[in-house]
């Protein structure tokens, strides 16, 4: 295929497990590339890679590589160090970042790109499949499995593509979206950025790069709202009748979120989303906000909603009976927790509520370890993994302990896995939660079959 220019015939990846790179890797892979690449951990996610024809392997050899490859993309979660970067850098591969092909991949058409230090992979996916419900034929990047088509990429006939923008490295800088969402700009990142000052200057200038006529929509309250709203088109909320999309007369029923939207001059009514987490239908809102600009009128949205399945890891429903609901999530930012325990609480009130919680990143966790304390204290007994450390080496004096030691109010002990599961068949919580970035998700297989078979054998 041509590619910015080139014949691309050959694509290995460092680091294809990831979710953004097994997009891109699926991409190449459908337009007849040869793609093979590299992964430290043989995940669910590189299984069905292989399973679609990609061949990977899990350690550094040399041997393994593609020696052929006309390109070779890298993550930047992958050290510096790493032998096939090194080796492929040294002997002059055409080398670049998982953000740059993205950018490549998005710059003919019109990008539809989402970011937010929270919400923007749902918002992602939701708008992908209001647009292919209603049979629109969008390209998908996303920032996540999607319950409904258990993909987190699909390939588009018409030259629109709908995509997660990432801020880590600042890699949201290489998109010039048609559409751009902003959802919220949270400090995070700040081993990349330095201050929470930087973060926000960087969001700016990713709202800045729209194509002529394209459109901004942000959430209204935002940091430094006075800037966004010289630049905006439009604003959502979940419930600020000031801004102009949000939702009004929300309630719960069996499970559900039923309610209705004011999309500027109409009000779109009936709408009920399955996916849990008050904050879904705020995330709800903002992608009407965009498909309105695209045409799609309300009856289709309306089917659209109801028919969303959510996304994999996010208030995803494992286990969902009358004596235990089990839910997992990704959460790994304080406000998602805070979120994410609160809406738990609304929909199971009068439930003990239990959560396992693995912090991601020694830097994110020295941060803002008094804000995950707070957040953390909404739940009635708290279970701290080891921090998950990613790219990144240890830091002296951070640890999980960090957060246990700010806590104030739930139960809370830091445990390893081991003792996570032991302590989980003793007790059977009826409703339990299990958050987390890294790798906590593993441990889905076992705590299920604790709840199955009420047995558990050390």
């Amino acid at each position: 295929m041509k590619f910015n220019g080139a014949d691309i015939k050959r694509v290995y990846f460092i680091g294809i497990g990831g979710i953004g790179m097994s997009a891109l890797a699926r991409y190449f892979h459908e337009h007849g590339v040869k793609v093979s690449g590299y992964d430290r951990t043989p995940s669910a996610l590189c299984r069905e890679l292989e399973q679609e024809g990609i061949s990977i392997h899990y350690d550094e050899n040399l041997d393994a590589i593609d020696h052929q490859a006309d390109m070779v993309v890298y993550t930047p979660a992958v050290p510096a160090d790493h032998s096939e970067l090194l080796y492929y850098r040294h002997q002059g591969y055409p080398l670049f970042k998982r953000s740059e092909v993205l950018g490549m991949i998005c710059k003919s058409m019109n990008t539809i790109a989402v970011a937010g230090t929270h919400g923007k992979t749902t918002t992602t996916t939701l708008i992908a499949h209001i647009l292919r419900h209603c049979g629109r034929t969008p390209y998908a990047f996303l920032g996540g499995i999607s319950a409904n088509y258990h993909t987190n990429y699909w390939r588009g006939i018409e030259p629109i593509v709908v995509a997660e923008a990432d801020e880590y490295d600042r890699s949201f800088l290489q998109l010039q979206p048609y559409i751009a969402v902003v959802t919220a700009t949270d400090a995070d990142h700040l081993d990349i950025y330095g201050t929470v000052e930087a973060m926000q200057d960087a969001y700016l200038q990713f709202a800045q790069q729209l194509k002529p006529g394209g459109y901004l929509i942000y959430h209204k309250g935002i940091a430094r709202e006075h800037e966004w709203r010289k630049i905006a088109t439009w604003s959502y909320h979940l419930s600020d009748q000031k801004a102009d999309f949000y939702a009004v007369d929300v309630r719960i029923h069996d499970g559900a979120y039923h309610f209705n939207v004011r999309a500027c001059e109409i009000l779109i009514e009936d709408l009920c989303l399955h996916t849990g987490g008050l904050y879904n239908v705020e995330n709800a809102v903002a992608a009407i906000a965009v498909v309105r600009q695209l045409g799609i009128e309300a009856e289709q949205i309306r089917e659209a909603i109801q028919l969303f399945k959510g996304v994999k890891r996010r208030f995803e429903y494992v286990l969902k009976r009358e004596d235990i609901v089990f839910i997992d999530d990704y959460a790994h930012h304080p406000q998602e927790l805070k979120a994410l325990l609160t809406s738990a609480r609304a929909l199971y009130p009068g439930r003990p509520l239990h959560i396992a919680f693995q912090p991601h990143l020694y830097s994110r966790t020295r941060d803002l370890a008094q804000e995950f304390a707070a957040s953390l204290d909404l739940a009635d007994e708290v279970w701290l993994l080891p921090i998950y450390p990613a790219r990144e080496l240890p830091i002296a004096g951070v640890s999980s302990e960090l957060i246990r030691d700010k806590m104030q109010k739930a139960k809370v002990s830091c445990v390893d896995k081991d003792a996570l599961i032991v302590q989980i068949a003793e007790k059977k919580p009826s409703l339990f939660i299990t958050a987390g970035a890294g790798d906590i998700d593993q441990l889905i297989p076992k705590i299920v079959h604790i709840y199955q078979s009420n047995t558990y054998a050390a």
